[in-house]
């Protein structure tokens, strides 16, 4: 069985609920799994830490979950455009992964919600991909074949899955949404599974 990283960060549970969705696509392909990892809020005061255990949800990232897993889908919420502060520290914190090309060759993509419709979802994507990049990572999206990419009113895009969470930030996801990131978990599984023969 081969494990496909699904590492997100959620403030309010829209990118938890797409991450969701990519894992249970992962799962959807015989021969893989989802190892579903978060990472923890980083503070502007220096004394405030995290428990080492989340109080609820999937355990906290270790740099040896990319070491163990064959590709990896990352998500964040928007922030301006860019990805969140405690994804960015994280990714910031993997200069040994990056020396020992922990990523290099896996199949990786990436997915992320936003308040409005423009509210820089594609920027954000890009944004993750980046470091990916520098990691090696071979980088997967959304191709048209996918039939709600044409129809969609809300989320996805081809750099990757989305939600549009709107003022009220919901985290219920449209159809298109769910199976937009279903999708992303099931290509970049069986890429994994392609490479890994």
């Amino acid at each position: 069985m081969k494990e496909i990283l699904v590492l997100y960060y959620s403030h309010r549970g829209s990118v938890r609920a797409l991450a969701e969705e990519v894992a249970r696509g992962v799962h959807a392909v015989p021969g893989a799994a989802a190892r579903v990892r978060t990472v923890p809020r980083v503070s502007t005061v220096c004394e405030a830490v995290e428990n080492d255990v989340p109080a609820d949800g999937p355990p906290y990232a270790e740099p040896r979950d990319l070491e163990e897993c064959a590709g990896l889908v990352l998500g964040s919420p928007t922030r301006f455009g860019n990805m969140a502060a405690p994804m960015k520290y994280f990714i910031d914190g993997l200069t040994g992964a990056w020396v020992n090309g922990a990523l290099a060759g896996k199949p990786a993509g990436v997915f992320s919600s936003t308040g409005s419709l423009h509210g820089g979802q594609e920027t954000t994507l890009i944004t993750m991909l980046l470091p990916l990049l520098h990691h090696g990572a071979l980088i997967v999206g959304l191709p048209y074949l996918e039939s709600d990419l044409h129809t969609t009113q809300s989320g996805g895009t081809p750099y990757g899955a989305t939600h549009v969470a709107g003022s009220d930030g919901s985290s219920r996801l449209t159809d298109e949404e769910r199976r937009l990131a279903m999708a992303l978990g099931q290509r970049v599984a069986r890429i994994a599974l392609k490479l890994e023969s």
